[in-house]
């Protein structure tokens, strides 16, 4: 297998976190692994409102997350676990990813906000 990228946070650029969750999809799929800290299996965040993302969107959707250093994702058997890097994220550019989350959830309707679900996990 080929091993997954992962960018150090200090090569972590801001354009690519709006590049990465510019995508109302990968935007939603980071709030639910943010809220949860882990998702173990990616087919549980196939599911985006009302409609379901094929496998091979949802694989390219979490490269996209991951490249951008929204997520770290570890193999565990057939499985990937995905991990919110909030924390560090949080850290380099304060204010950020709350701000673009909060943004969503507004737009959609949810009470949802990233001031209430963030956090180191």
């Amino acid at each position: 297998m080929r091993p997954l990228f992962h960018p150090a946070i200090e090569d972590v650029r801001p354009e690519a976190i709006l590049h990465a969750l510019a995508d109302p999809s990968r935007a939603a799929i980071f709030a639910k692994i943010m809220r949860a800290g882990c998702v173990e299996a990616c087919s549980a965040l196939s599911a985006v409102g009302d409609r379901i993302i094929p496998k091979s969107s949802l694989s390219n959707h979490f490269k996209v997350l991951r490249e951008a250093g929204l997520i770290r994702s570890e193999r565990h058997g057939v499985e990937l676990r995905n991990y919110s890097r909030w924390a560090e994220v949080e850290a380099r550019f304060p204010g950020l990813l709350a701000g673009i989350i909060n943004a969503y959830a507004s737009a959609v309707g949810t009470d949802a906000r990233a001031a209430d679900t963030a956090g180191p996990r």
